[in-house]
């Protein structure tokens, strides 16, 4: 609903998926998940497929819904409200700077209390959240104060939902499946993303912005349902330690780490251009190029594309390449890709290019978060993977807020076309970065 995005990790897979992961990552300490209605029941990796895609359902059923409000809820912004380019900005920030704000605590928080309960919770409060602008706007008191703050909400149940969440998978799927598990759930996000935001052009000019956000609401309804089914995970025992010592922990663990800290950073420059480019795309396409909405969903839909292409070769690039070479490589590519092709578009009828480009850079962040996360997912302490997690998070997408707004200045101040050159010039830096590292210059990271 969402590593760029789409998967816990340090990148978000799709540069328009920034509600939702599609993926999570490993647990940060042995789980014990027992059954809703045996609570005392151990369930073991082996036995838990079930689980999986039942996890799975909720996973693509909330994407899908969030491919339409990646759509939908920029456009009642521009359309119903009128907003200026700063406001359009400034709305992106406010979804993503509760990854600053909070992820460092929720690492912790995820530890302490029980998953399930705290999914279906934080599912229901952003059903609650995102249903509530349609009825305002029923009623004729929709306002952009109540956008933002539906924005805010969201952004910050998202952030307690997704590292919670990170402790899920790795209790039901063996290490050695963690990969191709990681790449399925890249996949399905990917296919989600492809068909969400066209069925969300469709239903935007069938239906306008407001009434598509019905639709994401629903499906975080539907998710909490279905991961009211799940096994409940115990919480990991209480220590004694204080979070603000378990949080140093996970810092300096990164921190020190010759090769998640230049990873960290490569991924904290490719979430700010994302965010800065998801901030300018509706804009730029909408006001500038003249798009309707439909044609919109059509632009966006080519991400993912590429993120599928991106998460099904992954593997295969990786094992040929090597994991360093791979991810410099793709991630490169993908850079080039953006720059030479995204702002050659300046009409709906050349908006081909502006699709090309989304997709190629789609295609070499994915590879990139795949393997990123899963070197992090078998290379962490089990007992730290939480906090690294989460610390990952804190700094890479706390770096999505200060991207949104800094195009958001640059369009009120140089033009959004001058932005969106900037922009999609600055996605060759995050390559170019690794390749100056040690870790960057190895066939391998391990």
């Amino acid at each position: 609903m969402n590593e760029t995005p789409t998967a816990p990790g340090d990148v978000r897979p799709s540069p328009h998926t920034l509600q939702k992961e599609t993926a999570p990552a490993a647990s940060s300490a042995p789980v014990t998940l027992t059954s809703p209605t045996t609570p005392t029941s151990p369930t073991s990796p082996s036995t838990s497929t079930g689980h999986f895609w039942r996890y799975w359902a909720a996973s693509t059923v909330s994407n899908a819904g969030t491919a339409v409000t990646a759509l939908a809820l920029p456009l009642v912004a521009l359309v119903v409200l009128d907003a200026t380019a700063f406001q359009a900005t400034l709305l992106a920030a406010a979804g993503q700077i509760s990854w600053l704000l909070l992820s460092l605590p929720a690492g912790v928080v995820a530890r302490r209390v029980p998953l399930r309960r705290l999914q279906v919770t934080l599912d229901l409060v952003r059903f609650a959240a995102l249903g509530s602008l349609p009825l305002a706007w029923w009623f004729d008191g929709l306002t952009y104060g109540h956008l933002l703050l539906a924005a805010l909400v969201t952004g910050a149940s998202t952030v307690l939902f997704d590292i919670a969440n990170s402790t899920f998978l790795p209790a039901v799927v063996p290490a050695g499946q963690l990969a191709a598990r990681n790449s399925l759930m890249s996949g399905t996000g990917a296919v989600t993303e492809t068909g969400g935001p066209s069925a969300g052009g469709l239903l935007v000019q069938a239906a306008g912005p407001v009434g598509a956000l019905l639709v994401d609401a629903a499906s975080y309804l539907v998710s909490a349902v279905l991961l009211r089914t799940l096994p409940e995970r115990r919480p990991a025992p209480r220590t004694g330690e204080s979070a603000l010592r378990q949080i140093r922990e996970g810092w300096q663990y990164v921190t020190r780490h010759p090769v998640m800290m230049p990873c960290m950073l490569w991924a904290t420059a490719t979430n700010f251009v994302c965010a800065a480019l998801v901030a300018l795309t509706p804009l730029y396409l909408v006001r500038e190029a003249g798009l309707t909405p439909a044609q919109l969903g059509l632009v966006l839909a080519m991400d993912g594309v590429g993120a599928l292409a991106g998460s099904t070769v992954a593997v295969r690039i990786t094992r040929r390449f090597g994991t360093a070479r791979g991810v410099v490589g793709a991630s490169l590519a993908g850079g080039v890709a953006a720059a030479a092709l995204i702002p050659l578009t300046t009409t709906a009828a050349d908006a081909y290019w502006f699709a090309l480009g989304n997709a190629g850079f789609a295609f070499g962040v994915v590879i990139g978060s795949i393997t990123t996360r899963t070197y992090r997912q078998t290379q962490s302490p089990p007992e730290l993977l939480s906090r690294v997690m989460a610390t990952v998070r804190f700094v890479s997408w706390g770096a999505q807020p200060v991207g949104a707004l800094t195009a958001g200045l640059l369009a009120t101040y140089a033009g959004t076309h001058t932005a969106l050159w900037v922009v999609c010039t600055a996605a060759v830096v995050p390559p170019l970065y690794l390749l100056t590292t040690r870790a960057g210059r190895r066939r391998d990271f391990a």
